[in-house]
């Protein structure tokens, strides 16, 4: 479905504004609204204040309305009532000194009344027109509310499961997460940002703040630069060519800077080196924790770093509002320097239409969860979900199958929405129990544990006794929505509760086990993996994921995801992602011998030396990429156009894909490239491209890729972005681990 046709209906009635007695001000010249303004006044501009959610006009609060008649705020967090929203904005219009009108913002991550996937489970997809299309939605539904700002898409790298942001990310890999967040940006800016319908995205969070150490949230980020610009400063240089109009500072210190007060990162690369001039604003509280950090000896200090790192707004907290006038009067920050950040706000609420149409119609309430939207976020959910086991083609299920449907998360209707839901509503979510009920009539359904987390096994006899009447068991477990997402970093990544003995259980029936995984990361499966024969992982998929895991289960959609992720066999692996180095001694440079296996008194030289654990390995459970079909496809070899390229020319590569089963196929074709030898240590593997090719039944395809020479640049120990001509290698892969490579060089 196009989103011309979704859009046809929606902006009917919200062309016309609504009637206010007094029209806001009209900067066709914004340095003459400066110049009415006091420096009281614009400082406020630069304050992002919370109101806690009102649902109607006499829940907002006498501070709050005081303050805008003051002008001493330019920015609401989370008013998502229309009438509160409308409202504050004829305050604002109408009571307040120069009549600027507020720009009003909320978390949607993904979806606003329509829940989307996870990030993850959308990275997943590895498709960027649907991730467009459910932020375009999103942006529709928050709109009709008065909502013009978000805070997404998160471009963070996320290479530590352990970190429960990860959910929210688009994964580890810089290009993947580059695609998806340009996509994410298009859809909820739209065409026009003053379109009625589009929000201002805001890019997060600059900079680092997925390496935190141990994968706990607000931790310490230690990145050398090189690093930091080849994997993660590339997505935030792609959503600035793309227009993003805002960007996040993060809460982490980066190589001992916080990053909300880093003059280095926020001034010199992000507005000076990537050229971004559109609002830079703090995450909530984050600048005044320069004192906790301990760089910054008070409030107004903080202020001060921050102010001259070139941060905007500050979200939250008022270390701007309460200090930067007395730091202009002490000649520490200039009027001047003010009133360029007060121009970069004024300027995106002038971009957002808001001085022409504060005001937002009762009448587009009607599109919210719309059964169109529905449409579009149940096929976003069937394409998150990955088919990582499939032994002896147990799925899809057979028609006349007994089910015995168990697990905590069959009938988990919020729970399967996931984090940074704060709109979304059970009430319109269709779980796998409901929605296996509809397909296959009678089943048995035991919920066997309350909830994830529970270690109570008294309903195992009863889940037990189902499966054994059944021809098939469907376990639906894994992390409730609450243990993933900021704040929910966990030490072992194991299934919580008592869900592996249930597993177990369940197994010793002899009946086939099918697991269908519902998280906001990987999970560790190692121990239990062989007791699985089929596994579904859907991430946390949204409204209609139970619908769309049903479809996939019965064989009406094929398995299209694939990992956006390094799926790791146990936490100890931990941080794991494909674009690692080769080292010295490379785990590859010897056999692996489990440490069972040592001779008893073994030299201590005697079984090599490899950069490898002795207990487990190097390899993942599931590699990057990686994602099975009810297809079989076969690659050809990877061949180069030429052996030999000049710097100047196009390179090409290429493989033939075959479907070589009795069922049609989505399959993601991937493009890595290696720099064999640099000025700098490179990875062993870097994704530069991919596409998604549907073949039918016997069907084959040759599929080709380009690049040029910028596409190779990286950044040297110099911090000098160069394109060093030499060896390099190619593969044209399923996955990150598979295929035969070509060689060729670049003279």
């Amino acid at each position: 479905m196009k989103i011309t046709t979704l859009l046809a209906g929606c902006i009917v009635g919200a062309s016309s504004a609504v009637a206010f007695a007094k029209a806001p001000a009209q900067p066709a010249d914004i340095d003459q609204l400066l110049k009415s303004m006091t420096l009281e006044q614009k400082i406020g501009q630069l304050q992002q204040s919370h109101i806690e959610e009102a649902a109607t006009i006499a829940d907002i609060p006498q501070s709050v309305k005081d303050a805008i008649r003051q002008g001493k705020v330019g920015s609401f967090l989370n008013a998502n009532s229309l009438v509160v929203a409308n409202e504050l904005q004829r305050i604002a219009i109408e009571e307040s000194p120069n009549g600027v009108p507020l720009l009003l913002a909320r978390d949607v991550i993904h979806g606003y009344k329509t829940i989307f996937p996870i990030p993850l489970g959308q990275a997943a997809s590895w498709n960027p027109e649907g991730v467009k299309q459910g932020a375009r939605i999103a942006a529709i539904e928050a709109s009709a509310d008065g909502i013009r700002w978000t805070f997404a898409p998160m471009i963070d790298i996320s290479r530590d499961a352990r970190w429960g942001r990860i959910a929210e990310s688009f994964g580890e890999d810089p290009y993947l997460t580059s695609v998806m967040g340009v996509a994410s940006v298009e859809g909820y800016q739209g065409d026009d940002l003053s379109d009625p319908t589009s929000i201002a995205a805001t890019a997060k969070h600059f900079i680092g703040y997925g390496a935190a150490e141990a994968g706990r949230d607000y931790n310490t980020t230690y990145i050398p630069t090189p690093l930091l610009h080849n994997q993660y400063l590339p997505p935030f240089e792609a959503v600035v060519k793309a227009g993003a109009a805002s960007i996040m500072s993060a809460f982490n210190d980066l190589n001992g800077i916080p990053a909300s007060v880093n003059r280095y990162t926020m001034d010199t690369i992000l507005r000076k080196e990537m050229g971004f001039d559109g609002v830079l604003v703090s995450d909530w509280d984050s600048v005044i924790e320069a004192v906790v950090h301990g760089v910054a000896a008070d409030l107004k200090e903080a202020a001060l770093m921050a102010s001259k790192a070139s941060l905007d707004m500050e979200m939250v907290s008022t270390s701007f509002q309460n200090n930067l006038a007395a730091l202009v009067a002490e000649g520490k920050i200039t009027e001047a320097e003010i009133n360029t950040k007060v121009r970069r706000i004024l300027h995106l609420k002038q971009e957002l239409g808001l001085f022409e149409q504060p005001y937002t119609q009762a009448s587009r309430q009607a599109v919210k969860n719309s059964a169109e939207f529905r449409k579009v976020a149940q096929d976003a959910a069937a394409e998150s979900l990955v088919l990582l086991k499939n032994d002896n083609a147990i799925l899809p299920l057979k028609a006349g199958q007994k089910i015995a449907l168990i697990g905590p998360l069959a009938d988990a209707a919020h729970d399967q929405m996931g984090t940074w839901v704060l709109d979304g509503e059970k009430k319109n979510s269709v779980t796998v129990l409901e929605a296996v009920k509809a397909e296959a009539g009678k089943i048995r359904y035991v919920r066997a544990l309350e909830h994830s987390r529970s270690y109570d096994t008294d309903d195992f006899k009863a889940a037990v006794k189902a499966a054994k009447k059944s021809d098939v068991i469907v376990f639906v477990g894994g992390e409730e929505a609450a243990l993933s997402g900021e704040a929910h970093s966990r030490a072992g990544i194991r299934l919580p509760g008592a869900q592996e003995q249930l597993i177990s259980a369940l197994k010793a029936t002899g009946k086939p086990l099918v697991v269908v995984l519902m998280a906001g990361r990987p999970i560790e499966l190692h121990n239990i993996l062989p007791s699985i024969d089929a596994l579904v992982m859907t991430w946390h998929a949204g409204s209609l994921a139970g619908p769309a895991i049903s479809d996939l289960l019965f064989g009406h959609i094929e398995p299209v995801g694939r990992l956006p992720v390094t799926w790791p066999k146990v936490t100890g692996q931990l941080p794991m992602y494909y674009n690692q180095k080769n080292t010295g001694r490379p785990p590859t440079s010897r056999p692996f011998i489990f440490m069972e296996d040592y001779p008893i008194e073994a030299n201590q030289h005697s079984l090599g030396h490899a950069a490898t654990h002795m207990d487990i390995g190097f390899a993942p459970q599931f590699p990057f990429g990686f994602g099975l079909s009810y297809s079989t496809v076969e690659y050809g070899k990877a061949s180069s156009q030429k052996a030999r390229y000049a710097r100047k020319d196009t390179y090409t590569f290429s493989a033939e894909i075959a479907n070589t089963g009795k069922r049609p196929v989505t399959e993601v074709v991937q493009l890595y490239i290696q720099d064999v030898i640099g000025s700098v240590t490179r990875p062993v593997k870097e994704l530069k491209h991919f596409k998604r090719v549907t073949l039918q039944p016997g069907k084959k395809q040759v599929v080709s890729f380009t690049l040029k020479a910028e596409d190779l640049m990286f950044f040297n120990a110099d911090a000098q972005r160069v394109f060093e001509p030499g060896l390099f290698r190619a593969w044209v892969a399923p996955h990150a681990e598979a295929g035969e490579a070509v060689e060729f060089t670049i003279q």
